[in-house]
């Protein structure tokens, strides 16, 4: 009983630590390889398609700074690419940015024509507060960044009991000591 105790307690701190480590801050460079540019025709549309942001990460733009810049910008100013009145302004070549809200966050390049040939990305992250949230229609469901569409948190959730809590956690649990056995045996 007390080897299972410990099997059990060393499982939990797994799993734990798994957590943090699939929660932890990640670095991602615009466009990869290519970098923010407008040769060879990059699409930053799909480069952000199979990426998950969370509050927390940095993007990184590398470009040449004699040719470009980055400016974070309204999402009425990306969708006309206008660069008068950006929010922020990046003109190092090697541009830092972290992710700080939950949220679309609007990037272009400034100089003119590059935004219009599609050196543009809007990075939605999830996670921590948001940005700029908008408010549901009246009668619509709230929605939650990045959870299942119609998802509508409840403000009183239920009160979480051992009860509750420890049939939730068993899959958790035993699906890792069934592992560990067989690891064991091995």
């Amino acid at each position: 009983m007390a080897s299972l105790m410990k099997l059990v307690f060393v499982v939990v701190v797994l799993v734990i630590l798994a957590g943090k480590s699939a929660s932890a801050a990640k670095v991602y460079t615009v466009g990869d390889s290519i970098g923010w540019t407008i040769l060879n025709n990059p699409n930053y549309t799909a480069w952000v398609s199979g990426k998950t942001f969370h509050a927390g990460d940095t993007i990184v733009f590398k470009y040449n700074k004699q040719f470009h810049n980055v400016l974070e910008v309204t999402k009425a100013d990306y969708a006309a690419c206008k660069n008068g009145s950006p929010l922020a302004e990046y003109t190092t070549g090697d541009d830092s940015i972290t992710l700080k809200t939950a949220g679309h966050h609007y990037f272009i390049c400034g100089v003119p024509g590059h935004c219009q040939l599609g050196q543009k990305v809007d990075i939605s992250t999830v996670g921590g507060k948001a940005s700029a949230p908008t408010p549901a229609p009246s009668g619509a469901p709230s929605t939650v960044p990045g959870a299942a569409p119609g998802f509508a948190p409840t403000a009183n959730p239920p009160a979480l009991n051992a009860g509750t809590c420890l049939p939730a956690l068993l899959p958790l649990i035993t699906g890792p000591v069934i592992a560990a056995r067989v690891l064991l045996y091995l």
